[in-house]
């Protein structure tokens, strides 16, 4: 490696050592507050990095990193995602028991493997990425391992996780062998072949890596371990597999099937048939729902649907609308599980929508925090959500998809319905016992022993209210810094409209300059030689 290879992959290399630095920490002394520390200073240190790292951009690590203004961008996104997670991961499990420190060395080593992920450029990467997403995943799902949700959880996880992970192989596998590279420019500029053995080989490579990647996006048919892990990972953990992991195998599927592979109409039709089952699977199901994190859940796969009609839209507005999508989506998802997460006290967690009834009336602000997030998840007008569905809209008309948009125009309404069950929930009145009237004076009645009187009905039991808890005040700042992005998203998104532009400009041509940039410095393939 060279001292420019070191530049471009420093917030890699930052990362990496924070969660080094924690796990001696860890080791020298248990303290949960110097853990989130370090966790939060490793992610603040990567992120100031980025412009170091910016300076060498374009900038190729053959074989397998490119670093280039795309997936500066989204690393970006994915380390601000992390310190909103350390900052409510801080605040609930310190209300819960056990040790809590390990949690942010799996957050760390999570984070690199989304990093790497986002800025793969070979195959080899693309899977040693996941796994390094993947196994830290297992341990934050399950981390709260005296209750019997998350253990369940984490299982469910692991197993389809792995098998998820064999189907990634055996695609990648029949890819090499029938293109002889793992190289992603050049599969892409090879092209899907005409005719005979070689086109099945690579249709089925590819069908598979879809499946593979489509139980980590949970998309339809991949998505029945979406609900059972959202309702038992830790609240933080669950608003981490929705922002974090999602948003780097969206990265990367955007990057690789940005331009020629997705011209292909088997490709095309592929994603576009799991693009219209998630729209209406995850919003059917949704509504048959009473329990609040799998509301979100079922929600999370109609929104990966959305994205996915931006992305097989294709062209510089699809890119651009499906990550400022995503970035809508982190901030409005974050807000949304960060009030689960302060409402949760211990191991009383708030988790059906008669728990949420009333809220306003004792605590109206995040009852506010949380409504302004369901809205924007509804696609409500002047919130981050309505401008994104409506750039995916303007992105899917570009393409003439109007078979995806009336879809996705249709399961949008039907989603309204949920999102506004919660939110009436928020500001109904609980019930109070009526007042007992004064009894009327009984009539006349002959001389003789008087009826039993019946037994007065007990009266009705109030709901049990949330927590009362006073709101940290880092809690409470990561909420008023989410509601407004939410907002200034929705309003005035021109700024960071501009930066994606900007990102996801050379998309289309940045894997030929890499591959291009790669034989120069003689990176060759290693594993091209057949």
């Amino acid at each position: 490696m060279t001292a420019a290879d070191v530049q471009a992959l420093l917030p890699l290399l930052i990362l990496a050592g924070a969660a080094i630095l924690a796990m001696l920490a860890i080791a020298f002394r248990r303290r949960h507050a110097l853990a989130a520390a370090i966790a939060l200073a490793g992610l603040a240190a990567a992120f100031a990095s980025l412009w170091i790292a910016a300076a060498r951009a374009p900038h190729p690590v053959p074989p397998l990193l490119i670093i280039d203004r795309y997936a500066i961008f989204y690393i970006g996104m994915i380390l601000a995602a992390s310190a909103a997670f350390v900052l409510l991961a801080y605040d609930y499990f310190s209300k819960c028991e056990g040790d809590h420190e390990e949690i942010y060395v799996l957050m760390l080593t999570a984070t690199l493997g989304a990093s790497v992920l986002v800025s793969s450029s070979h195959l080899v990467s693309l899977f040693l990425g996941l796994e390094l997403l993947s196994v830290p995943l297992y341990g934050m799902i399950a981390y709260l391992h005296t209750r019997p949700l998350p253990v369940e959880a984490g299982l469910k996880y692991l197993v389809l996780a792995a098998l998820s992970a064999s189907f990634l192989l055996f695609g990648i596998a029949l890819l090499y062998d029938a293109r002889g590279t793992m190289d992603f420019s050049r599969l892409v500029a090879a092209g899907l072949p005409a005719a005979g053995f070689d086109r099945r080989l690579v249709l089925s490579g590819v069908a598979l890596i879809v499946t593979g990647l489509g139980f980590k996006l949970a998309v339809v048919p991949f998505h029945l371990w979406t609900p059972d892990v959202y309702e038992g990972a830790p609240t933080p953990v669950t608003a981490y597999i929705a922002t974090v992991s999602k948003g780097a195998i969206v990265g990367l599927l955007l990057r690789y099937f940005h331009g020629p592979v997705l011209a292909a109409a088997p490709v095309f039709l592929l994603l576009s048939g799991v693009a219209v089952a998630s729209m209406i699977a995850g919003n059917l199901l949704a509504l048959f729902q009473q329990n609040v994190k799998r509301i979100l859940a079922y929600s999370s796969i109609a929104h990966l649907g959305y994205v996915l009609v931006a992305l097989v839209a294709g062209g510089d507005l699809g890119a651009a609308a499906v990550t400022f999508y995503l970035a809508a989506y982190f901030v409005t998802t974050l807000g949304a599980f960060g009030v689960v997460g302060i409402l949760s006290e211990g191991e009383k967690e708030p988790a059906t929508i008669a728990a949420y009834r009333g809220l306003f009336w004792r605590r109206p602000v995040l009852a506010g925090i949380l409504t302004a997030m369901l809205l924007s998840l509804a696609g409500i007008p002047l919130t981050a959500g309505f401008i994104g569905k409506f750039y995916i809209v303007a992105a899917g008309a570009s393409a003439a998809a109007w078979a995806l948009v009336l879809a996705l125009a249709v399961t949008s309404a039907v989603g309204l319905y949920y999102y506004l069950r919660v939110v009436v929930a928020l500001y109904a009145r609980t019930e109070r016992a009526a007042p007992i009237a004064p009894a009327e004076p009984l009539p006349a009645a002959p001389v003789g022993p008087l009826p039993a009187s019946p037994t007065p009905p007990p009266p009705a039991t109030p709901a049990p209210p949330l927590p009362a808890a006073p709101v940290g005040p880092v809690p409470a700042a990561l909420l008023a810094a989410l509601t407004f992005l939410l907002i200034w998203f929705g309003v005035f998104p021109g700024p960071i409209l501009g930066p994606i532009r900007s990102a996801v400009a050379g998309l289309a041509t940045a894997q030929a300059a890499g591959t291009a940039n790669s034989l120069a410095k003689g990176g060759n393939d290693p594993l091209a030689a057949r």
